[in-house]
């Protein structure tokens, strides 16, 4: 966008959250949305009239519907890396060969899955999951979420290198009756592979004569988790134009469709395809993740928030925050344009979080009397995850209802350490109960969200070179040592690890 787009938001004049309310009696209908057991109500962050204009001229300038076609039809939209982005085609929304080769590729997954519950490959109680990033995190949400009360095997996700994270994965499992599923796109990610070797020893030391035979592998690659000991009968690939952190819908799910049941992971795909639909086809000012969008946009860019939390006031959420960090701030924590030109406004804001209320006896101080400017976001369950008596829940969204409610209208007082200013943001997500249907059509709201901020920035959200640096300097610093780095970092190789 111009710099005269920005500068013509720059320049609105904002009024105070308690007055928008009080000037609009319709506020609450005009920037409320339902769909697919979701309400999500924006009617408490500062968008008003103008600024909707403002930002829906942004799009169209943008070409928002052009991209969006471009995303849902398989065109390439990771220029850098000369890709399409075919998440939406697992979900059955895209070029139409490629949701035929997510469909036949998901039938292989069933197949497996069949087979295992069949007996296949004996006895299994156990599913260690082994991945890293996006091959785990989604899997891990998930799982967590939806698998409390119904999962069918006792599932556990291992995606740091600590040894010690294996070691609690496996504590209680038996090697005989545990399949390991190693996720990895390229099936070169250094971490996963070492878990995954470590787990193989697991299983001889625990007396399995052929651990190779319990494993399962999730690659678009998979001619080299054959050539790593996977037999081809359990390999399930997925299409390598599936980014990372957007590929829980594809054979990276395996752990939950498995752990959760078919039908389940059917009811995810379904849920989060509603909101495809939506996103591609709802008018500008009815369409959840473009709203949401411009609410992030106007506090990052004109507000300059660097900042965004998100709070789920549901324990069986706690894990969103993690989830949305990867998929925010890799997607869009980006310094140039997909053009190659440097950006020259803020990227993504910093996507931070927890779990209400322990969240209000921690940092909400902040939110509320703190000297920066945080845009809040809130998700709630209608329906309690428990059978204890009601108070526990009542509590629950009260207190959740209650936050949003004081950083919008705050309190005077003349005392100024009592004093709350008010007029701080948030938004309420509400969903109607925690089901394999609504998270994926939550997840799946992110995901555009993330894509809308995106196109109105400019930015590839589909490449991630900022992870590889890192990653590049520790192979170098494992082949040959501490050699070439600055005085800091070869001081403290030494200290800690001695001649290498």
């Amino acid at each position: 966008m111009t710099n005269s787009n920005w500068d013509a938001l720059d320049r609105h004049e904002n009024q105070t959250l308690v007055s928008l309310f009080e000037k609009d009696t319709q506020r609450v209908e005009k920037l409320t949305i339902e769909l697919a057991g979701i309400r999500f109500d924006l009617s408490k962050t500062h968008l008003d009239d103008g600024l909707l204009t403002g930002f829906s001229e942004m799009a169209i300038a943008a070409d928002l519907s052009a991209q969006k076609e471009a995303l849902f039809t398989g065109a390439i939209v990771n220029p850098t890396e000369g890709r399409a982005a075919e998440h939406t085609a697992e979900r059955g929304s895209g070029n139409a060969e490629a949701v035929a080769h997510a469909k036949e590729l998901q039938n292989r997954m069933r197949s497996l899955i069949d087979a295992i519950e069949a007996g296949a490959l004996g006895e299994i109680k156990h599913i260690l999951h082994i991945g890293i990033g996006g091959s785990a995190l989604g899997p891990k949400l998930l799982v967590d979420a939806l698998g409390r009360d119904d999962a069918r095997f006792d599932v556990k996700v291992v995606s740091n290198v600590d040894g010690a994270a294996l070691a609690e994965a496996t504590r209680n499992m038996d090697p005989h009756k545990t399949i390991v599923a190693v996720a990895s796109k390229t099936f070169t990610t250094t971490e996963t592979l070492l878990n995954a070797t470590s787990a193989i020893e697991w299983m001889q030391n625990g007396g399995v004569a052929d651990p190779h035979a319990q494993f399962v592998a999730l690659t678009a690659y998979p001619e080299k988790a054959m050539a790593w000991g996977i037999d081809e009968s359990r390999i399930l690939p997925f299409n390598e134009a599936v980014g990372g952190r957007y590929s829980l819908w594809c054979s990276i799910g395996f752990p939950v469709a498995l752990g959760l049941g078919w039908s389940a992971f059917e009811e995810l795909l379904e849920g989060a395809a509603v909101m495809d639909r939506h996103f591609r086809n709802a008018p500008i000012f009815e369409n959840a993740p473009a709203m949401a969008a411009f609410a992030d946009l106007f506090y990052a860019q004109c507000k300059s928030s660097q900042t965004r939390a998100v709070f789920a006031y549901d324990e069986r959420l706690r894990l969103l925050p993690d989830y949305l960090q990867q998929l925010e701030m890799e997607s869009n924590g980006k310094s140039v344009t997909a053009n190659g030109a440097p950006l020259g406004r803020h990227s993504s804001p910093v996507t931070w979080g927890g779990v209400g209320t322990d969240a209000q006896h921690a940092v909400f101080q902040l939110l509320h009397q703190g000297t920066h400017l945080i845009p809040v976001e809130f998700i709630v369950s209608k329906t309690p995850g428990h059978d204890f008596v009601p108070a526990h829940h009542e509590a629950l969204l009260i207190n959740c209802f209650a936050q949003g409610a004081a950083l919008m209208s705050g309190r005077h007082s003349d005392d100024l350490a009592r004093n709350y200013a008010g007029n701080r943001p948030s938004t309420t997500i509400l969903l109607d109960d925690v089901t394999p249907a609504t998270v994926g059509a939550l997840i799946a709201f992110y995901e555009h969200r993330t894509f809308t901020n995106a196109v109105m920035l400019g930015i590839n959200p589909f490449d991630q070179f900022g992870v590889e640096l890192g990653k590049q300097i520790a192979k170098d610093i494992g082949e040959n040592g501490p050699v070439g780095f600055d005085p800091s970092t070869t001081a403290l190789i030494e200290a800690a690890l001695g001649a290498i």
